[in-house]
């Protein structure tokens, strides 16, 4: 018997949204409990990581939504961005209408797959309700000195006649026209996330519920390092070098130093001599390449030697001076000590480039011969060749040689982090303008206000040179809010990264037009329970929404200092072992599977494939035996919904099949909500299955019964599969909707542990029987005996545990069993029951003892019968 899903799903997503069933409001009577996944860019049509996110996510906010908890559950959709203006560009379309497009086909499909958001508080970042407060955030940022305007390195088009971002430069070429891309400094703007560096390195360590690589990868962003700055005077000159260190104990070992090519004094130490031709030469070059490329310890070290030197300012020898391309300017102070002894890409260098090895730390265990090394030495050991510091540990040398440098003012004591502030000047069209004008007479002056939002124009001229907004004059040309003189807009757009930093304050009172959000409701939602996205994210979206959070908080618009109090990274769907791409023709449409499966079975395959932090391959059958199963509950419940009745169930009425399927329904309660609670869905799944398997194969007259277990597995289902739960909700005369029912409570006196032992010890009987016989190739056995285990075996299994404590000790086992009179008696059996009883010391769950019964036993089979592991003999 089948189920029409497609009449099923249709139907309750028509009943939900009739019935307002997932909407909510601020209930302080309530707990709240507030589930998010990071939202879309609107692409169009789901994907499978899609389905899988939106999946997690719903499963949650419907099992908290039945446990009673007030859930809010929004969804909405990251609308502004690169791919809406190349499309515009690529199809001469408006990137406007090819967005609430692409919004529209994405939200159809998650109603089509039963995601019970709250949709009334959908929000959209391309609209000028959401993004007015984009602007008027960045104001305030302004304010507290917060944003900031200075010039800044880009990827310049000259034909194009605008700014690429990195992934738009394409082997140094601009990826629209091909024209080879330069580096220019143009005036950005930046938000100082740095001002937080520290706040946002110390609140890692409180958000203990978020996976450790997720942490690990924030802290490694961040980047915080305390170190020295050691400065070297150039030779014949009044320049010195700075340089940053972490480890200033092998100041003795510096036999160079590199410079980045930006660094100032590139230029300014070969300045008029031979080397100035080659030396801008070299700075050109290095320009082409990656930051990835420039940090790859796998790349070519490059070098170029500037023909000056440098004092080393503690031996007082003469060092030379490169330029180099592992060097970057945005880390420590642009310039870095060689120490090619205790440093394996600053010996990879000194190798390439003739430069000096000192060794200044020698392990313990043998010398190092400069001559003779094949490695750096980076490990610990003791000092040599460092004046005073000889015969230290090169741990003890340092703090001892950073206070000998700062007291002799060669060094100065310094922090540095790898972090940088977030430029989030874009020089494209479809994004939240930024709300500054430009005067000749009053200089940057901010937008007030009153005259927030600064509308997007509503069309664009797509095509031309540079950023589409130049061109429209209406936006362009404007009057001074101060002096009233011409002036001219700010034609950058943010960054949209802006746009998801703080989006989930928005959801708690999307409809507000008089700030960006009602304070007192952020305050009963906030902070997000559960956040759930890709690990792609892990670092800048979360630390940006981090970074928000913090600083409007210290606006006095927000009580939190995190966001995010859990976080999950859900895994990968594989398909033929790859991530799904078009590229790679490995893509399994959701339209497909829900018009042939239906959204349930897409929710429950998908769930029950893994745990949702784990990858999992795609299976076209795994998609069909979740379909099989959703069936076969099906088939339950119609069959059972004759012979049922909505009371307590008696138990001294009760037959033993009766008990055994009331107690393996609260055991499943249990287990359910267990594996619910803690997001391991894939295991409440197969706990359902297994209780499906139960009701089907377990008589049960008592209607009470009968009623109790059937009702709790369509409410267990719903979660999963919310749509055929509602039918049979419905189909068996229960009232309301099953998505606002009441979770089923365990009621632990309900669980029958004899019984469930006893069934258990029956089924493994079975097993061990069909593999006897498997072996002993008998098809039709004469007699069958089993042998159950001596009572006392049950009760010696119990002190060998006891004695044990978990170890499989054999000695402890025997010292414990022979201190006993009872078990002496057994003579020559114990010393074999003790080995066994050891290995089994770490099993949890009670000892048994089953009713000995004499049987017919030529070889003594008995003897060997173990609680609940009977012995087997075949004729």
């Amino acid at each position: 018997m089948a189920f029409d899903h497609k009449e099923i799903e249709n139907k309750w997503q028509r009943f939900w949204a009739e019935a307002t069933v997932f909407e909510v409001t601020e209930d302080p009577e309530k707990d709240k409990y507030y589930v998010l996944e990071m939202f879309p860019y609107p692409s169009g049509k789901l994907h499978m990581g899609h389905v899988r996110n939106y999946a997690i996510g719903d499963a949650l906010a419907r099992f908290k939504r039945m446990q009673g908890f007030n859930v809010l559950y929004p969804m909405g959709y990251d609308s502004f961005g690169l791919p809406a203006e190349n499309a515009a560009i690529e199809h001469k379309a408006n990137p406007r209408l090819w967005t609430y497009e692409k919004i529209n086909q994405m939200r159809g499909q998650q109603i089509q797959m039963g995601f019970s958001y709250d949709w009334s508080r959908m929000v959209k970042t391309c609209e000028p309700e959401y993004y007015k407060w984009n602007q008027w955030i960045f104001l305030k940022l302004m304010e507290k000195g917060l944003a900031y305007r200075k010039n800044a390195p880009v990827n310049w088009c000259e034909k194009c006649q605008t700014v690429l971002a990195n992934e738009q430069v394409v082997n140094g070429s601009c990826w629209r026209c091909g024209t080879e891309v330069s580096e220019k400094a143009l005036e950005q703007w930046f938000l100082k996330i740095t001002a937080y560096a520290d706040e946002l390195l110390a609140g890692i360590d409180k958000l203990t519920e978020w996976p450790e690589r997720v942490r690990v990868m924030q802290q490694n962003w961040i980047g915080k390092s305390e170190g020295v700055e050691i400065f070297f005077k150039v030779k014949d000159s009044h320049h010195v070098i700075s340089t940053y260190t972490a480890h200033w104990n092998t100041i003795y070992g510096v036999t160079f130093l590199v410079l980045a090519p930006e660094h100032p004094l590139a230029l300014e130490l070969v300045k008029g001599t031979p080397k100035e031709k080659d030396a801008l030469k070299f700075i050109s070059e290095m320009k082409w390449l990656s930051h990835i490329d420039r940090v790859n310890p796998d790349k070519d070290k490059l070098g170029f030697d500037l023909g000056v030197k440098a004092i080393n300012p503690v031996t007082g020898r003469e060092i030379p001076v490169f330029l180099t391309n592992f060097v970057l300017m945005d880390y420590g102070t642009g310039a870095v000590m060689g120490t090619p002894a205790h440093d394996q890409r600053d010996f990879e260098f000194a190798k390439k480039y003739g430069c000096e090895v000192r060794v200044v730390v020698q392990p313990r265990d043998r010398k190092l011969a400069p001559e003779c090394m094949e490695r750096a030495f980076v490990d610990e050991g003791i000092m040599v060749n460092s004046g005073p510091f000889n015969g230290l540990s090169s741990a003890e040398a340092m703090p001892k040689v950073a206070t000998h440098l700062v007291k002799e003012r060669l060094a100065k004591r310094a922090v540095n982090y790898k972090i940088r502030d977030w430029l989030v000047s874009r020089q494209r069209f479809w994004g939240t303008p930024i709300p500054v004008v430009y005067c000749d007479k009053c200089g940057v002056v901010p937008v007030p206000e009153d005259k927030l939002p600064v509308r997007l124009p509503d069309a664009a001229e797509f095509g031309l040179v540079g950023n589409p907004l130049q061109h429209v004059k209406s936006f362009v040309e404007t009057t001074c809010p101060r002096c009233r003189a011409k002036a001219r807009r700010e034609t950058d757009t943010m960054d949209t990264f802006v746009d998801s930093a703080w989006y989930f304050l928005r959801y708690s009172s999307p409809r507000e037009a008089k700030k960006p959000f009602d304070e007192k409701k952020v305050w009963q939602w906030m902070p997000v329970d559960q956040y759930i996205g890709g690990i792609e994210h892990a670092i800048l979206h979360l630390l940006y929404a981090r970074f928000f959070t913090k600083a409007l908080r210290d606006l006095g618009l927000l009580e939190v200092d995190e966001p995010f109090q859990r976080l999950l990274a859900q895994g990968m769907v594989l398909k033929d072992g790859a991530k799904m791409s078009k590229s790679l023709g490995n893509v399994v449409d959701p339209g497909e599977i829900i018009e042939r499966f239906g959204a349930d079975t897409a929710r429950v395959f998908i769930l029950f494939a893994a745990l949702p932090e784990k990858e999992f391959e795609w299976s076209d059958q795994g998609v069909e035996s979740a379909r099989r199963f959703l069936e076969r509950v099906y088939r339950l419940v119609e069959a059972s919904k004759g012979g049922m009745a909505r009371g307590e169930a008696k138990e001294k009425d009760l037959a033993q099949s009766e008990r055994l399927l009331l107690s393996k329904a609260h055991r499943t309660i249990q287990r359910v909500t267990e594996h619910m609670e803690n997001m391991r869905f894939n295991y409440a799944l197969q706990a359902l299955m297994e209780f499906a398997n139960d009701l089907g194969r377990l008589e049960c007259r008592d209607r009470n019964v009968k009623w109790f277990a059937v009702r709790s597995l369509v409410q267990m289902l719903s979660p999963f599969a919310p749509h055929l739960a509602e039918e049979l909700w419905q189909s068996t005369k229960e009232k309301g909707f099953v998505s606002l029912s009441k979770w089923p409570a365990c009621d632990a006196s309900r669980i029958d542990v004899g019984a469930e032992t006893a069934e258990a010890f029956v089924e493994s009987v079975k097993a061990d029987l069909k593999n006897v016989l498997a072996l002993s190739k008998i098809q039709k056995p004469k007699a069958v005996y089993v042998f159950v285990a001596a009572k006392w075996k049950a009760t010696a299994l119990a002190v060998v545990r006891e004695a044990c404590k978990g170890k499989p000790d054999v000695g402890l086992a025997m010292k414990a069993l022979m201190a006993r009179p009872e078990f002496k008696a057994q003579g020559k059996q114990i010393e074999a029951f003790a080995r066994a009883a050891a290995r089994k010391a770490g099993e949890t769950g009670k000892p048994v003892a089953l009713d000995e019964c004499p049987s017919r036993d030529p070889l003594n089979k008995a003897r060997n019968a173990f609680p609940l592991k009977p012995a087997i003999y075949v004729e």
